[in-house]
């Protein structure tokens, strides 16, 4: 038997994204985003609304980069997400943690965040059902960390996921399966 849910943004699991800007002084602006993903293979959608100092930055910059949060620093991405930079401007200086140019566009790397893509600002979409921000990923770069011969290893990045149901932060760790081969067993 199966029990009706509310509704909610009930894909699960979301990723933990950060965000990453430059504010108009050059300080860096960072926000945690649950609602986003790969369009194509080199382009994100990022439902984020224009009252968020994040997209402010990026109409003005052209640009921002989008990290993957891993466990070690849930503390920190959750903070990005409950403080604004709209109240805090200093919300970055605050959690501590550090930032670096990115090579390819003009917004910060988060150091301790281990894999991050750079992105140019292609578009932003404003209707009922548009996604926001559209941006074309130029560049990725991953911690050397998280790499294993050559290739980035993913168990090793900790990356957490966001459950919308009890709005709890997940590992996710284990890999399961072989993606595009594991199902042929069934043709």
């Amino acid at each position: 038997m199966r029990e009706k849910l509310k509704i909610t943004e009930g894909i699960f699991p979301m990723p933990v994204l950060m965000i990453a800007t430059y504010n108009e002084d050059g300080s860096v602006n960072v926000m945690n985003a649950a609602w986003g993903t790969m369009q194509e293979r080199d382009t994100v959608a990022l439902n984020l609304t224009e009252s968020h100092k994040t997209v402010q930055n990026i109409k003005a910059r052209k640009a921002f980069t989008v990290s993957i949060a891993d466990a070690a620093h849930v503390k920190e991405a959750d903070y990005f997400g409950v403080e604004s930079g709209n109240r805090t401007p200093d919300k970055f200086v605050r959690s501590g943690l550090t930032a670096v140019r990115a090579e390819c566009v003009d917004a910060p790397v988060i150091s301790e965040f281990p894999l991050c893509l750079e992105c140019e600002f292609i578009e932003y979409q404003t209707n009922d059902y548009g996604c926001g921000v559209i941006g074309k990923v130029v560049n990725v770069t991953a911690d050397e960390s998280v790499m294993k011969d050559g290739k980035i290893d993913m168990s090793l990045v900790n990356a957490i996921a966001f459950d919308p149901y009890t709005h709890g932060y997940y590992r996710v760790t284990e890999r399961v399966g072989d993606a595009f081969k594991d199902g042929l067993a069934l043709k």
